[in-house]
């Protein structure tokens, strides 16, 4: 297959920058309707801005599955929960001046509900291998729509949650000045930014790992996870420059909930069933859970994220990607499948 390098990078980047820019869109007027609809922080981070700019990823996945890759998307969520949970806290704690400060709703409620979250989606696929099992293939499985209600089950739960711990709550910030005619219009012209701008990203990828046979479900691992990532980045940064450290490592806990609950199932809905390697997703799964357990410790020690600690993150997703590029390039063998 024919690919121009020049011009897949420089639509990538171009890319990039539109999800940057429809996300900015899409976050502004999300922070805005939270705060005109008096909206608690923690949730403000966990589901308003946690959905507004998890809207990339879910984008990525509808893409890739129409596409016929879903796969690519399945490996962008994956890869943009392992980015989140390491770099976007260490981004925002190295650019504060302080440390980023935690409360126990998020360490016990939204960390431990995510980690959660990462435990139902890895059985979702386990029942793939085991009840729809791909023939002549070991370790893999179809994932069906009956099996993707298992974990938007799950979310559905995480949202009765959060209505109930929220059910009390009296909002004492001023709201006067908002228009919410004008904030829907601007989310509305921020979503439409994104897809456009996820459908070229997701296109240029494929074609691209095609062409180099790298598989697919790292390239979404790497250069889309990170891609669609960025806007996460900019709101949790923007939360811990404005002193507000728990809306800031919410949106990455309710991002990250999002993505496996809602996301993926979203595009086996769409396509109908998708196959899953569980020799690929099961090495992916534990590295996900050691950086989730690595966050959930220096989070809990004082119940701040200090600026030694952010390094320290930055040094486990270092390693993260050394070892995916390790398995690309073929240095290290025996570990994930290809």
């Amino acid at each position: 297959m024919s690919v121009s390098y020049p011009v897949a990078v420089l639509v990538v980047v171009a890319a990039t920058v539109a999800i940057w820019k429809g996300s900015d869109w899409l976050e502004g007027a999300s922070d805005r309707l939270a705060t005109y609809y008096g909206l608690p922080q923690v949730v403000q981070g966990a589901v308003v801005s946690a959905v507004g700019s998890s809207f990339p990823e879910l984008a990525s996945v509808v893409f890739a599955g129409l596409a016929g890759s879903l796969e690519l998307g399945v490996g962008a969520i994956v890869g943009s929960a392992i980015f989140n949970v390491l770099v976007i806290p260490a981004t925002a704690g190295v650019a504060t001046e302080g440390d980023i400060e935690a409360s126990r709703a998020l360490v016990y409620k939204e960390a431990q509900f995510y980690m959660l979250a990462v435990s139902v989606l890895l059985i979702t696929f386990a029942f793939a291998v085991i009840y729809y099992p791909v023939e002549g293939q070991t370790l893999h499985g179809e994932v069906t729509r009956p099996l993707a209600l298992i974990p938007l089950a799950l979310y559905g739960l995480y949202i009765f949650i959060q209505a109930q711990d929220t059910a009390d709550h009296e909002s004492e910030a001023d709201a006067s000045g908002i228009d919410p005619r004008r904030q829907w219009t601007v989310l509305a012209a921020g979503l439409v930014v994104i897809l456009v701008a996820v459908e070229q990203l997701v296109g240029q990828v494929e074609a691209v790992g095609l062409a180099l046979g790298v598989p697919q479900f790292l390239l979404g691992v790497t250069i889309i996870a990170a891609a669609t990532s960025l806007p996460d980045t900019l709101v949790s940064v923007r939360a811990a420059k404005d002193d507000r450290g728990v809306a800031s490592l919410a949106n990455v806990l309710g991002s990250n909930t999002f993505d496996l609950l809602v996301a993926i199932p979203v595009g086996v809905m769409l396509v109908g069933r998708t196959g899953i390697d569980f020799a690929m997703a099961v090495p992916m799964f534990a590295a996900l859970t050691a950086a989730t357990v690595l966050l959930f410790t220096v989070l809990r020690t004082e119940m701040t994220l200090s600026r030694l600690e952010s390094y320290l993150l930055l040094c486990a997703y270092a390693v993260f990607v050394a070892w995916v590029l390790a398995e690309v390039s073929g240095l290290v063998t025996g570990i994930l499948p290809g």
